[in-house]
Order: C-alpha cells, then sequence, then structure tokens
C-alpha cells in the first residue's frame, strides 16, 4: 500500500460533475496533473467543504485497479490509516495491500474534525469511510450487472472483480467498470455495511500500512518538506508568557542571508535563505522585553487554583451526603494533585506556509486541518475556503503539541515576506511553548458504615486550563495567536450549587457512582475550573487521567480503611458488566491473592507490592483493567514498576496486532508520567527546556507487559489510544501503598516524594 497525500494547485480545479477525480499512484512529494470538480469554482480557490454525501468524496479508483480512499483522520503514528484501510477493504473485497490513502487535505477530504479523543476508528465504523466503501460496492456491483447482464443478486466480488455466482467467465473488474472515472452518485443511506460475520479482513492482525515507508525514509515528514522558493523562519521567544516587547535593536553586525524581521506586536521572528542563517539570526537579535513574572511554585499554583471562583458544574447529587458522612462510622479524606506535564514529542514542530495574495496553503502536522484552516483565515482575514491545509505526519502526539502553533508562525512570516516559509522549532521552542497538560487538584471525602460498607463519596475537582485547540475561538487559543494580541472571549463564572448536568465526560465521575446496580447511596461531584498561567490543552487522557488517579486512588484508600480486599471492595460497587470484567480480568492475568492491602512485606530495603486500577474512558469509549506491580527502594524512595498486566475491552476489534501496541504505548506512556514527568515552572516560564530538566521513561526502566485482549464482535468499536494509560498512575500509586503502608498522593512518584511519604505515614 502507499500513504501518500496528492497535491492539487488552483489550476487544477475544474467545472464539472461536482465529484473528486484522483491519479492513483503517484509518490506523496509530486504533484499531480489530476483534474477534480468541485462544483461551480469560478472564482473560488477550493471547497468550501468537501461534500461528505458524495461517494466521490471518499472513494476513487484508478484506471490500475489501485483505490483509494480519502479521509479526514490523520495518522499520528497510531494505526488509524491502517484500520481505515482494513475496513475499506472489507467494504469493497479489495486487499489493503491495493488501497492508497489520501489524508487531511481541506481539498480533497471530508471534514471529519479533529483527530483525537480516541474517536478516529468508531467515526470510521459507524458512518463515513466504511458507509461510502459499502455504498461504491452496491454502485458498482449494480454497474457490473448491466455490463454482464446478470442480476445483481448473482454477483459476488473477487479482490475487486465482479465474478457471476453461476459461470465464473462472466467478469469485471472495478478498474474496467470506472477506473479513472467519477462516480457521479450521492449516497443512498440504504446501504447497510457487511455483517461482522462476512469480514474477512477486520478482526485480523495486519501490518501497518505505512511501516515499510517508514522503515526505509521513504515517508515524507513534515520536517521534510520542501518547496520551490523556500525561506526559513525562526522565532524570538519573549522569556515568558506575559512579557510584552520593549524594543528590537536589531544585530551586532549585518547577518548573511537576513531577509526580514517581522515584528507584530509582541510577536519576533527572523526569516533567512537558509536554515542555520535563521537560527543564528534569531541568537542574534536584541529584543528587550518586560516580564511582570508570575506563579512561582506549585504550591502556589494549587493553592490559587482553590482559590479561584472560575467555573462550577455540579455533576452528581443524590441523597444526602453531608448527613451521610455526618453519621458515617468512618470518614476518609485525602487530596491529590496532578502537575502540568509535557507531550513531549520526540521531533520538535514544524511547517511551511505559502501567502500568495488571498491564497494561503501550508503544509502542517495538525490534527485538524479544517479548525486550523478556519483559524488562518480569521487571523489573516480570507474566506475559509482561500485556506489549503496539507496534513503531513510530524513528531508523535497524542493532544496538542506546537503542530498548530507553529503553523501560525509560519503563515505570519509568509506573510510578510511574499514567499513560502519553513518554520522548524528547537527543542526548547518545543518544551517550553507546547500545550501542557491542564494541572489538577482533586479532594474527596467518604464515609463507611460499621460493616465497611461506603455510605457517602464527595469529590471535588479543579482544573487549570487556558487556550487549547482553534475550534470555534480560532488563532487566540494558540500561543503566537496571543503574541499578536489576540485574546479568547474571558471565563464565565457561576455559582456550584445547580442542579445536576450529568457527567462531563472526563472521568469525574467514578464508575462506581453512576451506574444502576452498586450505586453509592449518598453522592456529591464537583468539577471546578479556573484560568492557568500557562497554555493548556488536551495531553493523552485530558483530565481523565487525573480523575481517574484520584477515584482509583481513593476508592483503594476507602477499602484500606474497611479492611477489605482492594479488588473485592471496587466489586461491590460496579453495576456495569464490562468494567467488573476489566477489573476480574486484570487480576486473574496478575493472580491477583484476595487479602486487605498493605502487604508490607520487605527484602532488605526493597518493598515489594501490587495495585490494581480500572475505568469507563468517557464514561463510554473503551474499558480497561491493570495491575501493576512495583520495587520501592524504602532508603531512597526509589520506585521501579516491574510488570504491568492489562485488560483492554473496545468493542470489535479491528486490527489486534496493532491494538496490542496502542496498549503497550499506553503502559509505556502512563509509567513514564507516573514517575518521572512534571514541568518544572518559575514565574510564568517553564524551566524544562530540554530533556536534562524534563524526565522521561528510558528503556531502562521498561516493565514486562502482559495484554489480554476482549473481543465483542457485537459490540462497535472504541477507543484504545488513551484507555490503558488513564488507569496506570493510580494502579502504580495504589502498588507503593501495598508495598509501604505509604500513600503517594501528588504525580510524579519521585524520589523525594515517597521518602516524605514513608516518613510520615
Amino acid at each position: 500500500m502507499t500513504l501518500a497525500t496528492k497535491e492539487f494547485s488552483r489550476r487544477d480545479f475544474l467545472k464539472g460533475s461536482g465529484a473528486l477525480v484522483v491519479a492513483i499512484g503517484l509518490p506523496g512529494a509530486a504533484r499531480t496533473n489530476a483534474a477534480f470538480a468541485a462544483g461551480s469554482v469560478a472564482s473560488a480557490i477550493g471547497p468550501a467543504l468537501v461534500d461528505p454525501n458524495l461517494i466521490d468524496s471518499w472513494i476513487a479508483v484508478g484506471a490500475n485497479g489501485r483505490v483509494t480512499i480519502k479521509v479526514g483522520k490523520v495518522e499520528l503514528g497510531t494505526g488509524v490509516t491502517t484500520a481505515s484501510a482494513q475496513m475499506a477493504a472489507d467494504e469493497l473485497d479489495v486487499p489493503v495491500s491495493r488501497i492508497d490513502v489520501i489524508q487531511g487535505d481541506t481539498w480533497i477530504t471530508p471534514d471529519q474534525g479533529t483527530t483525537s479523543g480516541s474517536q478516529s476508528v468508531k467515526t470510521q465504523w459507524a458512518g463515513g469511510l466504511r458507509n461510502a466503501a459499502a455504498e461504491a460496492r452496491a454502485v458498482l456491483v449494480n454497474m457490473a450487472a448491466q455490463r454482464l447482464g446478470v442480476p445483481a443478486d448473482q454477483l459476488t466480488v473477487q479482490d475487486g472483480v465482479v465474478v457471476s455466482k453461476s459461470d465464473s467467465s462472466k467478469k469485471v473488474s472495478y478498474a474496467e467498470l470506472i477506473g479513472g472515472q467519477a462516480f457521479q452518485v450521492k449516497q443512498t443511506g440504504k446501504v447497510k455495511p457487511k455483517n461482522v460475520s462476512e469480514l474477512k479482513v477486520v478482526g485480523r492482525p495486519v501490518r501497518a500500512v505505512d511501516m515499510d515507508a517508514k522503515v526505509r525514509s521513504q515517508l515524507e515528514y513534515i520536517q521534510n518538506v520542501r518547496v520551490p522558493g523556500m525561506l526559513h523562519g525562526r522565532v524570538v521567544r519573549p522569556p515568558g508568557l506575559n512579557a510584552t516587547l520593549v524594543s528590537v535593536d536589531g544585530f551586532p553586525r549585518r547577518m548573511p542571508g537576513l531577509v526580514k524581521v517581522v515584528i507584530q506586536k509582541n510577536f519576533v521572528g527572523v526569516v533567512c535563505e537558509r536554515e542555520e542563517q535563521a537560527i543564528n539570526a534569531a541568537k542574534a537579535l536584541k529584543v528587550t522585553w518586560n516580564d511582570p513574572g508570575g506563579v512561582p511554585n506549585y504550591d502556589a499554583l494549587f493553592a490559587y487554583m482553590e482559590g479561584e471562583v472560575g467555573t462550577a458544574r455540579l455533576l452528581v447529587a443524590d441523597g444526602d451526603v453531608d448527613k451521610a458522612l455526618a453519621g458515617a462510622a468512618k470518614v476518609v479524606e485525602a487530596a491529590y494533585y496532578y502537575p502540568y506535564q509535557l507531550h513531549a514529542s520526540m521531533g520538535p514542530s514544524c511547517a511551511v506556509a505559502d501567502v500568495q495574495g488571498d491564497e494561503i496553503t501550508v503544509y502542517s502536522p495538525t490534527q485538524g486541518v479544517y479548525p486550523l484552516r478556519s483559524a488562518i483565515a480569521r487571523m489573516v482575514g480570507i474566506p475559509d475556503r482561500n485556506v489549503h491545509m496539507i496534513y503531513r505526519e510530524g513528531a508523535g502526539c497524542y493532544g496538542l503539541n506546537g503542530a498548530d502553533t507553529v503553523s501560525l508562525d509560519a503563515v505570519l512570516m509568509s506573510k510578510s515576506v511574499g514567499k513560502p516559509v519553513r518554520v522548524q522549532w528547537d527543542r526548547s521552542d518545543e518544551h517550553v511553548w507546547e500545550h501542557y497538560g491542564t494541572p489538577m487538584v482533586m479532594k474527596a471525602k467518604g464515609g463507611l458504615d460499621a460493616n465497611g460498607n461506603l455510605v457517602a463519596w464527595d469529590y471535588n475537582a479543579w482544573t487549570a486550563g487556558r487556550g487549547g485547540r482553534p475550534g470555534n475561538v480560532g488563532a487566540a487559543n494558540l500561543p503566537t495567536g496571543y503574541l499578536i494580541g489576540l485574546t479568547p472571549p474571558p471565563r464565565r463564572t457561576t455559582a456550584p450549587s445547580f442542579p445536576p448536568l450529568g457527567a462531563d465526560s472526563s472521568n469525574t465521575v467514578a464508575g462506581y457512582l453512576k451506574d444502576e446496580e452498586g450505586t453509592v447511596p449518598n453522592a456529591r461531584v464537583i468539577s471546578r475550573a479556573v484560568d492557568s498561567p500557562f497554555f493548556t490543552g488536551p495531553l493523552r487522557s485530558p483530565s481523565r487521567i487525573q480523575n481517574t488517579f484520584a477515584n482509583e486512588s481513593f476508592i483503594d484508600e476507602l477499602a484500606a480503611a474497611a479492611k477489605a480486599d482492594p479488588l473485592e471492595f471496587r466489586l461491590r460497587y460496579v453495576g456495569d458488566s464490562r468494567l467488573r470484567d476489566m477489573l476480574t480480568g486484570a487480576a486473574k492475568a496478575a493472580g491477583w491473592k484476595a487479602r486487605p492491602a498493605p502487604k508490607g512485606a520487605s527484602k532488605g530495603d526493597i518493598a515489594t507490592g501490587r495495585g490494581i486500577s480500572a475505568m469507563q474512558y468517557e464514561g463510554s469509549d473503551g474499558y480497561a483493567g491493570v495491575v501493576a506491580e512495583v520495587e520501592v527502594n524504602k532508603k531512597t524512595g526509589r520506585v521501579r514498576v516491574t510488570h504491568v498486566f492489562v485488560t483492554q475491552d473496545v468493542g470489535i476489534i479491528i486490527n489486534p496486532k496493532g491494538l496490542t501496541g496502542q496498549v503497550e504505548g499506553n503502559v509505556v506512556h502512563g509509567v513514564s508520567r507516573s514517575l518521572f514527568e512534571e514541568v518544572a515552572i518559575s514565574g510564568k516560564r517553564s524551566e524544562s527546556r530540554n530533556w536534562d530538566t524534563y524526565h522521561v521513561m528510558r528503556f531502562k526502566d521498561m516493565p514486562k507487559i502482559k495484554v489480554v485482549l476482549v473481543n465483542r464482535p457485537d459490540q462497535p468499536p472504541m477507543g484504545s489510544g488513551e484507555n490503558v494509560m488513564t488507569a496506570i498512575p493510580a494502579a502504580v500509586a495504589n502498588a507503593i501503598f501495598d508495598a509501604t503502608g505509604a500513600r503517594v498522593r501528588r504525580l510524579p512518584f519521585t524520589r523525594a516524594r515517597v521518602k516524605a511519604a514513608l516518613k510520615s505515614k
């Protein structure tokens, strides 16, 4: 399979049938001369929106028999393109090896929103690509029926060839029927995708379709994009987020290759002929800033968060919590803290922009080509259709790294010089100017009766956020937009005592509270949001990992207070059978032995223990159960995760090989965030500017991983990119308690924090 994004100029748009016809098989970096129509485009630069109702917007068959699928969900290293190709292969009855993928191009692919939140496979399965492929197959079979003189219900398809069931000599290929031509047909909505029992590719392990290109260095990453006449830009960053520009005094001497210094309010950049010239110019430019400083440390940050009014939502209000707590035989209270963390993409962000009058072309690793298109159009003041966004894969990212922001950098500089500009961030840019994962404070109080039953649950969470994806706010949500003076609307504040609104899909509500069976009789959950001193955005499992850390740690604390086995105590309050299966499945995989925690056994300075955790991601998007085993050096405070046992339920499994890889990646990332990752802050700036000042897990810290996948072919697919990781920090924290009897309630579980917990237990 060839994974390629074809490129089109304005001249490639022709009046015609309203369909897209794409030349297949050309390399990703080459410009094609393929013509396609987008309605009346006499004065338009590109389509305002690729019509998702047209089969041609999703599927094209080449004269050589290759099939191209066109999708709005993009590959982030998660296997989305492979899963999409598998679904299309099954519906069209063609091999995966003969499918090409065009992804994330606002002139070619439908708008499927942002690739995020573990929604991609769900989206393609429930509609979009899978439905379009089914409709395309039906059209092709009907065309074959007319060509062969055989009723459609007497035809079958084998590897892209329509064959008579009774006479195998009567056959015609897709290429012969429509190769190189448009379907020119709208989807009817009446064609149903195949039953699960008919699927031959979905459910089987398939090698990642882009693997060969990546291994052979043939895939064009965003960092490799080059266009004719391209210049190079670098941004001169202020010392802190709220620093304001005082003066730009120029260079100590004439800089080789300098084209222009670009200044717009607090945005300062340099454009040069070559990349190394831009790097040197950015370092040499004399810029004076006024820096007001800000929050000095995490203690001050957490205190600020709890003291702000912010926005509050009452998510659960069952029974009389205050009365139940007052009458409880035992009351347990705990506070949990989660710091800023980084996406920390291994490759710094990059983008290429070409602003030519009222037309803009942007190559970007953005996860949402359509939202970013709108943000750029509004920032520059042109219609959306005048901005052509072309996705190019960048460094892996679950969430919002610098991809969107660097795209704005490139647009501003290209607009200023009238030529294409490539902006490549360096490591400090990526670490300091991305959107951090949100810090949170979570406080819980629970009541147990004389028999050790949970009778009351009171939970409050504070989240600090600022900015985010472009969305409806546009460029104001991104640091570059902020530097040029764009500001999002102020946060509205509300009192926390309004009627319940239901769960907020951020796992604020624990899985033990919301089911008809096993519901805690008295429960209150309040979620609060305040402004962050730093830009934040969705970092893999945004708010979900934080809330689950608190919820699953607290249910463990309640089990200990009740002198109950942590697994058995959880199972008392689980009404969802699939969540129950995750708990029991993980316990079985780990050889769980029922008993109250902590175990308290050790050999010399090394104590060992295991902890359990489980959750329903966002309440409805996949289930995971985790058991973590740890070693704790009671002398040094060092924690080592030795084994992680995982159960994962995502409904029907599209690609078990890809899913296993996702789960293993979840474990690695989750352990890294549990033990090592924390942005060092000082004032309104980050001190984590490189890998020496922002620690991530090394190979030597890798645990052994056992994965048990639960396949449910009768259920639709759910997300897998974030589920298991969401349960990791609590499982590790609970294992530390099991090993030592000490609770660590603030991430990451550093040596100093573990030693302090051991001392205070």
